[in-house]
């Protein structure tokens, strides 16, 4: 699974449409998506999945409001239950060659062990292969498929694997793959993306609907860094559990033997609506060709954040996208997106599976 700063063909999303994901707030959402895919644009494609000729119509009528270029973008319809794509959408690997290869690992879904509604975003992954002509490849150990969604992990693109042992190896609250050890998940995450070394983290932050979802934790910036969020009120229940995370990562090693860089990243006050606490987090940030796009609160650490990933990706623009209302979907940037890396079809040698869609 390569790094998501390396490059991207496009960047897949799913345009909203669920009015309970953003309850009493839908209104001005797609227009938060128009932002984002403004700012994905100039670098690549943008490619939207949608329900209908009349879902893809509002959403191409949205979009020219906000002057994005439709040249750049191209929708799929694929009917889904929900938008997060970052999660059911579809997982690239990339084998290295003279011709940098693609594929599509499929990884069932089952949203995140909660919601009852799942099984037209479990397809997304198999329609995405077909239409792009891309093998399929089963995630699988021992026969058995595992359950994954792609904001439970992050990758250096190099062998190296974060996520948390709240989400993957959680036995009472939200089960992925019941009965699989963590020596299992180890063994298919190894197996099925390429990984050779995979830094377990604790807990994930409060108010996380999926139980533990690192990529609103820690992330990697580039092959040795990675950001961590930090909480400095003590009274915040974030502090205890951040401050684990760091400690942890102090004793791990990258899979050449070499300690891993950690830069702190702030959190943002506490953002609550109707009574909850909401999944508000810096590290949910998306690095896509033209840009690094990271969501804002109205906060004052907004300019500390947007500073910080600043002074780590020099190669492209750190743009903040206003995400107080997106969060309230209990996700934001990161969520929302997957990345297709550049490269070209697998060749024959790799199968297809003969039913994608199921």
């Amino acid at each position: 699974m390569p790094a998501e700063w390396e490059r991207h063909a496009a960047t897949w999303l799913g345009w909203p449409h669920n009015l309970t994901d953003w309850p009493g707030r839908f209104a001005p959402i797609p227009w938060v998506y128009s932002e984002i895919v403004r700012n994905l644009a100039p670098g690549e494609m943008a490619r939207i999945l949608v329900e209908s000729k009349g879902h893809e119509a509002r959403a191409r009528k949205v979009l020219h409001r906000t002057g994005v270029d439709l040249g750049r973008v191209e929708f799929f319809r694929f009917p889904t239950d929900r938008g997060w794509t970052r999660d059911s959408g579809p997982i690239f690997l990339k084998r290295a060659g003279r011709h940098e290869q693609i594929a599509i690992v499929r990884f069932r879904f089952n949203a995140w062990a909660k919601y009852p509604e799942w099984r037209k975003d479990d397809a997304v992954p198999g329609r995405t292969a077909r239409a792009l002509k891309l093998p399929l490849l089963s995630a699988s150990l021992a026969g058995r498929e595992i359950v994954l969604e792609g904001g439970s992990i992050d990758v250096n693109g190099r062998g190296t694997l974060l996520t948390t042992e709240e989400c993957l190896l959680d036995k009472e609250v939200q089960v992925r793959n019941p009965g699989l050890s963590k020596d299992g998940i180890e063994a298919a995450l190894r197996q099925n993306l390429g990984v050779s070394n995979i830094l377990w983290l604790g807990r994930g932050i409060a108010g996380d609907d999926t139980h533990g979802h690192v990529d609103d934790l820690c992330r990697f910036v580039n092959p040795k860094t990675v950001v961590l969020c930090t909480e400095e009120n003590s009274a915040d229940p974030n502090y205890a559990l951040l401050q684990e995370n760091r400690e942890r990562l102090e004793g791990m090693c990258l899979e050449d033997g070499s300690r891993i860089e950690v830069v702190p990243l702030p959190m943002p006050s506490p953002v609550v609506f109707d009574g909850q606490r909401l999944p508000a987090s810096y590290a949910n940030f998306y690095i896509a060709n033209a840009a690094v796009l990271v969501p804002t609160f109205n906060d004052p650490k907004d300019r500390i954040a947007l500073g910080t990933l600043g002074e780590l990706f020099t190669d492209r623009p750190v743009v903040g996208i206003h995400a107080v209302e997106l969060v309230w979907g209990l996700g934001t940037l990161h969520c929302l997106t997957q990345q297709q890396p550049a490269g070209e079809a697998v060749a024959g040698d790799v199968p297809v599976l003969a039913n994608q869609q199921d």
